[in-house]
C-alpha cells in the first residue's frame, strides 16, 4: 500500500517546514566553510607547507558527498525525508567535531595527521550526502509547484548567507579582532559547531513529518515497496539528467573556490589580513551575494514559470543568463589587482552563478516526480564531482606554477624564497580563474538541451 499523506496528523504548515530547511542549510554550510577557514591552524598543527597539502583533503569530501548522493537521495524517496536527514545531520556533526581533534597531541599520543584528516573529511562528506536532495523532497512533499523555486531559493540562500558569514564568526570566534580577543581555539570551534547540528535534530525529530495532515494536490506520493530500486536505467538513458550533471559540475567547478581556496587567495594573491574584520566580510561576499542570487533566481522562475506555457525556458532563462555573467565577471576578477575589486568581482560571479539554484533544483522536481530525490541526488552527485575536481585541480594548478617558478630559478621548491612562491601562486590562481570562465560557458551551452516537460517516467 502506498503511504498515506491524509493519515498523518502534523501540526506543522509549509513556513515552519522552510524554517527547517533553511537552518539545515544554514548549518550545513556552517559546517562546511569553517574547514576553509580553519586552514592556516590546520597547516601549521600538522606541519604543512602550504595549502596545496591540503588538495586531498578538499577532495575527499567532494569525493564522498558526490558519490552518497544518489543512494541518500533515494532513502528519502523510498522511506521518507525525516529518518533520512536524522541520520545524515547525526552523522555529519559527528565527524565536523573530530575534525576539531585530528593532529591533537595528548601527552605521547597524536591523534592523526593528514592521512586521518583526508579520512575525516570522507567520512563527513558521506554524513552531508542527500541534505540537500532530501530537502528537494520535503519540497515535493509540501510545497505546490508554482511554489517551489522560491522555496528552493530561500534554503539556499540561507545556506548561502551562512557560510557568507561563517568567516566572520570565526575571526570572531577563533582569531579575534581589534576589538576582541579569540573566545574558543580552533578545535573547540570545530566541537561547538558539530553540536549545533545535534541539537537540530533533537528539534527535529520532535516537530516534523514528511507530510502535510492534508494531502496537497501537488505534492508527490512516497515510492511504494514496487518502486523501492533506484531507477538506474532512466537516470543513465535520459538525456536531461546527464546535462542537468554536466552544467551542475561545471557551476561547481568554479563555485567550491570560494569555500575552500578563496580566504587564502585573497591573503596571497591581494595581501588581505588574515586578522581583518574587514578582510572577514570581503571573504564571504562570494557566499554572501550567492545567496540573494539564489532568492532571486528562485523568484524569476517560479515568475516565468506562471507566464511562460514552456516550463523548459522558464527554467532556462534565469540559468543561462546567470551562467554567461559568471563567466564575465571571472574575466574581470584575473585583471584586476584591488583586493576590493577582486573580492567584488568574484562575488559577483558567485551571484550570477547562483541565480540558477532555484531553476536547477526545480526542475529535479519536474523531471524526477516520483524519484525527485534520486534525480536532485544524481545531479548533486556529478556536481560534487565537479567540485572534487576542482579542489584537486587548483590544487595541483599552484604545486605546477611553483615547480614552473623553481625551475626558471634553479632552485628547489623548499629553497624558494617567499617572494618567489608567492610570484608562482598569483600565476597559479589567474589560471584557475580563466579555466572558471571557460567551464561557465559550457554550463551556458548545457542547458539548451534540457526538457522540464518530459518527466524521467
Amino acid at each position: 500500500m502506498p503511504a498515506s499523506r491524509t493519515q498523518v496528523k502534523s501540526p506543522l504548515g509549509r513556513l515552519e517546514v522552510l524554517a527547517f530547511a533553511c537552518t539545515l542549510s544554514m548549518i550545513t554550510y556552517l559546517d562546511r566553510v569553517c574547514f576553509g577557514a580553519a586552514v592556516p591552524f590546520i597547516i601549521r598543527d600538522l606541519g604543512l607547507k602550504d595549502i596545496s597539502d591540503l588538495k586531498w583533503a578538499f577532495t575527499a569530501f567532494s569525493i564522498a558527498y558526490a558519490t552518497f548522493e544518489v543512494p541518500s537521495g533515494w532513502l528519502g524517496d523510498a522511506f521518507g525525508p525525516r529518518r533520512t536527514l536524522l541520520r545524515i545531520v547525526i552523522g555529519w556533526s559527528i565527524f565536523t567535531a573530530l575534525t576539531g581533534l585530528v593532529g591533537l597531541k595528548i601527552g605521547a599520543f597524536t591523534f592523526g595527521g593528514l592521512g586521518i584528516l583526508c579520512l575525516v573529511r570522507f567520512l563527513f562528506g558521506i554524513g552531508e550526502a542527500g541534505a540537500f536532495p532530501n530537502l528537494a523532497r520535503v519540497v515535493a512533499n509540501w510545497f505546490p509547484s508554482e511554489e517551489r523555486g522560491r522555496a528552493k531559493g530561500w534554503i539556499w540562500m540561507s545556506g548561502r548567507f551562512m557560510g557568507g558569514i561563517t568567516p566572520l564568526i570565526w575571526t570572531v570566534l577563533v582569531i579575534g579582532t581589534d576589538y576582541s580577543i579569540p573566545l574558543v581555539s580552533w578545535r573547540g570551534a570545530f566541537l561547538l559547531f558539530g553540536a549545533i547540528g545535534l541539537v537540530w535534530c533533537v528539534v527535529f525529530a520532535c516537530r516534523f513529518k514528511d507530510h502535510p495532515a492534508v494531502a496537497n494536490a501537488h505534492s508527490v506520493p512516497l515510492a511504494t515497496k514496487e518502486v523501492h530500486a533506484i531507477p538506474w536505467k532512466l537516470l543513465l538513458t535520459n538525456r536531461s539528467t546527464w546535462l542537468l550533471g554536466l552544467m551542475y559540475a561545471c557551476a561547481s567547478f568554479s563555485w567550491y573556490f570560494n569555500i575552500t581556496y578563496f580566504p587564502s587567495y585573497l591573503e596571497t594573491r591581494h595581501g588581505l589580513a588574515a586578522n581583518s574584520l574587514l578582510g572577514a566580510i570581503l571573504k564571504g561576499g562570494p557566499l554572501l551575494l550567492g545567496g540573494f542570487g539564489c532568492l532571486l533566481g528562485g523568484y524569476w522562475t517560479d515568475f516565468l514559470t506562471q507566464r511562460l506555457r514552456n516550463r523548459s525556458w522558464a527554467r532556462r532563462i534565469p540559468a543561462m543568463t546567470g551562467h554567461g555573467l559568471c563567466g564575465c565577471c571571472y574575466l574581470v576578477a584575473i585583471y584586476t589587482h584591488s583586493p576590493w575589486t577582486a573580492a567584488l568581482a568574484i562575488s559577483l560571479a558567485a551571484f550570477s552563478n547562483d541565480l540558477m539554484m532555484g531553476a536547477a533544483w526545480a526542475i529535479c522536481q519536474d523531471i524526477g516526480q516520483r524519484h525527485t530525490a534520486v534525480v536532485a541526488g544524481w545531479m548533486n552527485m556529478l556536481g560534487n564531482l565537479g567540485g572534487a575536481i576542482s579542489g584537486w585541480t587548483i590544487g595541483t594548478i599552484l604545486v605546477m606554477a611553483k615547480a614552473g617558478r623553481a625551475a626558471t630559478d634553479q632552485v628547489d621548491v623548499d629553497s624558494m624564497t617567499d617572494t618567489a612562491k608567492q610570484a608562482a601562486l598569483v600565476q597559479g590562481y589567474d589560471i584557475t580563474l580563466m579555466a572558471f570562465v571557460v567551464v561557465s560557458f559550457v554550463a551556458v551551452l548545457a542547458w539548451l538541451p534540457i526538457d522540464a516537460e518530459k518527466p524521467l517516467e
